[in-house]
């Protein structure tokens, strides 16, 4: 099969709306900050309705992913559930729109489109309150064998575990993508995903994972210690790469025989979170389907980090692949 894309990703295809709040406004509400809470369609109405003056943009984890691979100029496809209605068109238009390939069957006569609702506090941190509607609606007959086969790097979103369907999806994939000697990449997502799923995730990783991206609470709830150099090593025994972030840190790549601290690039003004994970597994999987060093794919996950916490929004507003080529990457 030829190299039809560098990164094709299955996730939760979510419109996101997003809004700044104070911590007042979590608080009144039971909102957990900084952590991402699954709702019902009547809470997720409630929260909406409250909520202030925000943006309404297609998002979903691999799909922002998806977003920033197209920015730099990469080849994807994307893979996603959205229904037969006005945001499920709206997605399906905005993907497209992007360059990605993205050919969904909708869900026909069931739940809507999924909505995230996003609140972000003046230091920048989201918290995230997302109904899953159509989204966990993704079957193994979702999985289209021409995408996942013709793709270099096969992403797949940790959120998806939540549904059991697109668990079997993720099987489905997982095969395919061995079969085709494709690289196949999992995002924990966050650490309720890991506590939700630690077994699961960790069976999978075991046996299928190349590459796992996570922040520095994701894995190191993973391996349930305190210690990230001790999270490391032990996910470094189970996968051939990690790549894995820690805020104003940077970033630290690591394989069984050797290890890069990446630092981040500056950021004048955080001003949103949302989709800085996202970004950056966009900027390190485009890298290193061209070809490109560990610490070079880590420098272009900063970078894409870098610009997407510059906005409100989970997508470039620029040209990622213009920004990386002005700073010499």
């Amino acid at each position: 099969m030829p190299d039809l894309y560098d990164v094709a990703a299955i996730g939760n295809a979510i419109v996101d709306v997003i809004a700044p709040a104070d911590d007042a406004f979590l608080a009144a509400n039971a909102l957990d900050k900084g952590a991402m809470m699954l709702v019902d369609a009547e809470r997720s109405a409630m929260l909406y309705g409250k909520m202030a003056k925000g943006v309404e943009t297609s998002g979903g984890s691999a799909g922002n992913t998806i977003a920033g691979v197209a920015s730099f100029g990469g080849k994807a496809a994307y893979l996603g559930k959205v229904a037969d209605d006005p945001l499920g068109q709206t997605y399906t238009a905005e993907m497209r729109a992007i360059g990605a390939h993205f050919e969904p069957t909708p869900l026909v006569g069931g739940a809507a489109t999924a909505v995230s609702m996003i609140n972000v506090t003046p230091d920048g941190q989201r918290t995230m309150c997302t109904y899953l509607g159509a989204s966990v609606e993704f079957t193994d007959a979702d999985v289209t064998p021409a995408v996942i086969e013709g793709a270099k790097i096969v992403y797949l979103e940790g959120y998806l575990f939540d549904a059991e369907a697109a668990r079997k999806a993720f099987a489905k994939a997982a095969a395919l993508a061995r079969g085709s000697g494709r690289m196949l990449a999992l995002t924990l997502s966050d650490g309720f995903v890991v506590d939700r799923h630690r077994d699961g995730l960790m069976g999978f990783i075991e046996s299928q994972v190349d590459l796992v991206f996570a922040n520095e609470v994701e894995i190191c709830s993973l391996f349930q210690t305190d210690s990230f150099e001790a999270a490391m090593g032990e996910i470094t025994l189970r996968a051939k790469i990690a790549a894995v972030t820690r805020s104003e840190k940077g970033s630290v790549v690591a394989t069984n025989a050797e290890s890069y601290a990446v630092p981040a690039f500056p950021v004048e003004k955080v001003v949103d979170t949302t989709g800085a994970g996202d970004q950056y597994a966009a900027g390190f999987m485009f890298g290193l389907a061209r070809g490109r060093s560990l610490p070079d794919c880590a420098r272009l996950g900063s970078l894409a980090a870098s610009e997407v916490i510059s906005h409100y929004g989970p997508r470039p507003q620029v040209s990622l692949q213009a920004l990386a080529a002005e700073k010499g990457l």
